[in-house]
Order: structure tokens, then sequence, then C-alpha cells
């Protein structure tokens, strides 16, 4: 009975380590970790005498290579016990922050400002975090307006939410090469369909030339939702409440005005997320 406690003690550990490297850039690291002791195995058992003396003498090192290496993975698994122990739970405010995300969108539809807002689920983002700007700031409704203003500096790019807090913005993803997908497709659309391919994570991407609010997940693309249809599959996929808010009404200046009366050739060219074509 002992020796069954023993081995499924183990494989949860070896488990949960897997499950904290995947989606990160340790896990290539750790297969040439991996690549490393096979190689003692195989010098042990092949009596290579050289070769054996030579990892024998670096292995002592070669623990303190890996805390350095792995020291953020070593960091967030040791928060996530201590959150566990102490039986912590999200926030309430943690729902009204994701509301946020909601009223933001209907402003960037309203105003056809380009968007894209991902939303970090159980698979790690950091990867895609550390090629951005990192923030580490509460998501509200007036920081998301600020970063996507089309003169600010980080407007450009994604920005990566974990539970409700903006950890980067102006993050580079990777693109969807999906051949079914329609060639005239904007580079922030297929940002954000290619974000939920390789991860598990949720895209809101509003289109910077229509306002068309779109929302991807495991590669799926939902295109041209209402902002309480929004609302409803944020809530199913998240699987908590958010609740219904009052939309600002916008307040529109003389200036935006004479800016939403000239024909779509001579609007603000520094509006563009890429040189691609974004629908």
């Amino acid at each position: 009975m002992t020796n069954v406690i023993d081995i499924l003690l183990v494989a949860f550990v070896i488990y949960q380590f897997l499950m904290l490297v995947r989606g990160t850039r340790a896990a290539p690291m750790l297969v040439g970790v991996a690549a490393v002791a096979l190689g003692f195995y195989i010098a042990r058992v092949g009596r290579l005498t050289t070769l054996s003396w030579l990892v024998s003498t670096l292995l002592p090192y070669v623990v303190f290579a890996l805390i350095v290496v792995f020291q953020s993975e070593l960091r967030h698994a040791l928060a996530n016990l201590g959150s566990r122990l102490t039986l912590s739970r999200a926030p309430s405010s943690e729902s009204d922050a994701y509301d946020d995300i909601v009223l933001a969108a209907n402003l960037f539809s309203q105003n056809q400002t380009g968007a894209l807002i991902v939303i970090e689920r159980e698979i790690g983002l950091r990867t895609y975090i550390e090629s951005g700007v990192p923030m580490d700031a509460r998501l509200s409704y007036d920081l998301l307006a600020t970063i996507f203003r089309p003169s600010a500096p980080l407007h450009d790019g994604a920005v990566i939410v974990q539970k409700d807090r903006i950890a980067a913005a102006a993050c580079f993803l990777p693109l969807s090469m999906n051949p079914v997908l329609s060639t005239q497709m904007g580079t922030r659309h297929r940002a954000g369909i290619g974000i939920t391919e390789e991860t598990d994570a949720i895209a809101v991407i509003v289109s910077e030339e229509s306002g068309a609010i779109s929302l991807a997940v495991s590669g799926n693309f939902e295109r041209d939702l209402t902002v309480e249809q929004l609302r409803e599959r944020l809530s199913t996929l998240l699987r908590r409440y958010v609740p219904p808010s009052t939309l600002p009404t916008p307040i529109v200046t003389e200036e935006e005005k004479e800016e939403g009366e000239r024909p779509a050739s001579v609007r603000n060219p520094d509006q563009s997320y890429s040189p691609e074509v974004d629908r």
C-alpha cells in the first residue's frame, strides 16, 4: 500500500511539473535536460570513462543552472502551491474586470478602433507575455481604452489578461496558417486565431475597418458578435457570471464628426495595425 501511494505521489508531481512548463519556453529546455540525462546514462552503461567523469564533474553545477533557468516556473509553482494551501478564492471583482473587456469592446466597435485582447486560461502565456511590454496592472475599462487609443505607443499588438490583471501589452502572437481562413483576413484576426490554436486562451478581436467584434476559441472564429452575445460567450467560456451593465454613451466632438465625414482615403494613416488589411 505504501509503494502505491509513493508511486501516485511521484506521478502527480511529474504531471504537475509537465503542466507547469507546457506552453512556455521551459518546454524545449526540458527536452535538452532530458538529452543530457540520457547521455549520462549511456556513459555509465557503456563504461565511457572520460565522458562519465566529465558529466559527473559538471553535475553539481547543472543543478544550480537548472534553478536559474527555471526560476520563473519554480516561482509560479510555489505561488500556486501557496494559494492552494491558504484556500484562497478568486476575488469577486474578477467578474467586474471581465465585464470591462465587454465595455471596452463596445467602445472600440463604436469608434472603429482595432483591438486584440487575449484572456489566459489554463495554459500559461508567459512566452508571449515576455514578447511585449510588461504591465502587471489591474484590468479596467479606462486602461484598455488608453492602451488601444490609436495615438498610444502600445496600441499595436495584443493585450494579454491574466485573471483580473493586464500582464502585458503590445505582445506578438503566432499567426494562424489555416488555409481555410479568408485571404483578406488581416494580421490582427490571424494572430487572435493563431494564439487559440496553440493554447486554450480566448481572443477578443475588434476590426479597425468595420468595427465588428469577433471571438476566437480553440481555433474557431465567431464573427460579428453583438455586445450582449460577447458577454454571454465570455460568461460561458470562463464559467463565471458576467453581469450586464449599462453601456456608456459615446461623446462625439465636432472634430470627430468632421473626421467621420471624411472619405476613408484621407483618414489618419497611423491607425493601421499592420501593413496588411484588417477586416
